[in-house]
């Protein structure tokens, strides 16, 4: 018999604070944790909320999940200072209802700035001490089908540098966001910064991502299969990319794909560096292969060398990797 979601959530919250790996973590190091979707069912999220005592800051892209909203509202409800963005450029027909719907529960809400194309960040900062970073959404209508990850930040270098720009983006202020020690932002120096990465890479570079069209690292990616680099590249069918594909496989990388109808949606945005060497590097985040994405968008990703959380990505692609089918152009 399934548990209730409220006994699951506060054995998660116990896991967290106890830096224990509850069932849907997959790597979980001093700082960070990783949780992998669909299996944690955002419990990870859940739990963060839930725990809450002084302070939320959440910026979403898209926000459907009523149970997360209801969270948010019993949060503000119990005293704890709760602050969320939402998307309007791109998904204000989405947001409304959960606007509306937290607005008229205590939290503070706002629509994002209109000056970015889109805020597709996905993070929730707890309490000044933890945050979220993630590659999917709050949207419960996606979470069964989504291959997404969410990565839990203690490190309160990078704690302070998203805060600081969430307060801009709350009130509508320029800012230039600085990194911390593992953050990326877009528009700022995500696509330098990813191209570095790939750029990297010496032995084996595997990739996941819901889009590959910006040149500048369809070209990165040849290049490393073409100076001997292992390239795997996992991602969901789209037509719109098969120029990049044949790119791709031109020069001797390897891409895999899953049909549009598979239960698995490759949705995550995912570059894992050299997994067998000490040099190893991974970013996990929200940022997507598209101009948009990389350049005028409101993004955070995460990019590390902690081996625990490498080596939990290593196997998530490996495993989807093999899970999808060749791609010959």
């Amino acid at each position: 018999m399934p548990r209730p979601r409220m006994l699951v959530t506060l054995l998660a919250a116990a896991a967290l604070c106890a830096g224990l790996t509850a069932p849907g973590v997959q790597a979980a190091s001093t700082k960070y944790k990783l949780y992998t979707e669909p299996a944690d069912n955002y419990q990870s999220v859940y739990a963060l909320i839930n725990g809450a005592t002084t302070s939320i800051n959440m910026t979403m892209y898209e926000l459907t999940d009523t149970v997360a909203e209801q969270d948010l509202a019993n949060a503000a409800g119990r005293g704890v200072n709760v602050r969320v963005i939402l998307d309007i450029n791109r998904e204000q027909s989405h947001n409304t209802t959960a606007y509306n719907y937290l607005a008229g529960h205590g939290v503070h809400v706002v629509w994002a700035p209109t000056k970015y194309a889109a805020t597709h960040q996905k993070t929730i900062t707890v309490d000044g001490i933890t945050a979220a970073i993630m590659s999917g959404n709050l949207t419960s209508q996606y979470y069964s089908t989504s291959r997404d990850f969410v990565l839990t930040d203690a490190n309160l270098i990078d704690i302070a540098a998203i805060t600081k720009v969430f307060n801009a983006d709350y009130a509508g202020s320029s800012i230039t966001p600085t990194d911390g020690d593992n953050l990326v932002w877009s528009p700022t120096d995500a696509q330098t910064k990813l191209l570095a990465l790939i750029n990297a890479a010496t032995s084996t570079l595997s990739v996941e991502n819901e889009e590959m069209a910006d040149t500048a690292i369809t070209n990165a990616l040849v290049a490393a299969a073409q100076r001997g680099v292992q390239v795997h590249v996992t991602m969901t069918a789209n037509s719109s990319y098969d120029g990049a594909f044949d790119q791709l496989v031109a020069a001797g990388a390897k891409v895999h794909l899953y049909s549009a109808t598979a239960s698995l949606y490759i949705h995550a945005k995912v570059i894992d560096v050299d997994a067998a060497l000490t040099s190893h590097r991974a970013y996990v985040g929200s940022i997507n292969f598209s101009d948009y994405s990389l350049n005028k968008n409101r993004e955070l990703g995460f990019i590390t060398s902690d081996s625990v959380i490498d080596a939990g990505l290593d196997g998530t692609l490996a495993s989807d990797y093999a899970g999808g089918t060749n791609y010959t152009g």
